[in-house]
């Protein structure tokens, strides 16, 4: 099963191509969600809402979606996954408003951390068993046993990673979901993807655990078209295994 979305949904040149020209911004949201299973909330990683902004979201939005979200960078980049508690009570403190609408959460590390396995352990061990995290790693000695096994010791996804149109980060299966995001393709206009690159994405990802997916190339609504487009090709291969 794949949960598709984007990374984010508030880009002003997705008016006319998401959004209709007369939708006020302030209803984007609910509209978003007509068209895309899940989104990731990548200002999250920024600035964290406050716990009534997300409950806000879990209102606005029907059954069945759900929002993915990225940690904040003072754990991964300030703190850089040293002294976790306060910094992951007080994300979940607020992030857990969203309910049964809360997806996977995102840790993405500095692409100069690099492997610190039992900084990591330390982390993942302070979320509930029930929040799926997400890791995505950006410095090659992450890339190794020791890593692969502590994600699948706490069922975290390893973040399948793309740019360029290729894999950047190993295509580990660590938990019994996974999590791909979709950084920029090679196609024209920049920064999409061409439909052989996603047939071919859609290929690796497995049949048999849910998939959260997000295109986060949104220059000129790349992400909306790259994402209907790999609905459609995922539409027709089950039409056509049936």
């Amino acid at each position: 099963m794949i949960l598709l979305g984007t990374s984010g949904w508030q880009y002003k040149d997705w008016r006319g191509r998401l959004y209709p020209q007369r939708l006020p911004q302030s209803r984007w949201l609910e509209h978003y969600a007509t068209q895309f299973d899940t989104v990731e909330v990548n200002n999250a990683f920024y600035r964290l809402p406050e716990r009534d902004t997300f409950a806000g979201w879990r209102e606005r939005t029907p059954d069945g979606f759900c929002f993915a979200v990225k940690m904040s960078r003072y754990l991964t980049h300030i703190k850089r996954l040293r002294e976790p508690a306060e910094p992951v009570e007080r994300f979940l403190s607020r992030a857990t408003a969203l309910g049964d609408k809360l997806g996977p959460v995102l840790l993405q590390l500095p692409p100069t951390l690099q492997a610190a396995p039992e900084l990591l352990d330390a982390v993942l061990t302070l979320f509930p068993r029930e929040v799926r995290v997400a890791v995505e790693p950006r410095h090659k000695t992450w890339w190794n046993d020791e890593t692969r096994a502590l994600l699948t010791r706490h069922n975290a996804a390893l973040c399948w990673a793309d740019r360029h149109s290729r894999p950047i980060t190993p295509l580990w299966t660590t938990a019994d979901w996974a999590y791909l995001r979709l950084h920029e393709g090679r196609a024209k206009p920049w920064p999409n993807y061409g439909r052989a690159a996603l047939r071919t994405w859609l290929h690796r990802i497995p049949r048999d655990i849910p998939t959260y997916v997000y295109f986060n190339n949104d220059p000129g609504g790349a992400a909306v078209d790259n994402a209907r487009t790999l609905r459609a090709l995922h539409e027709q291969a089950a039409a056509e295994r049936v």
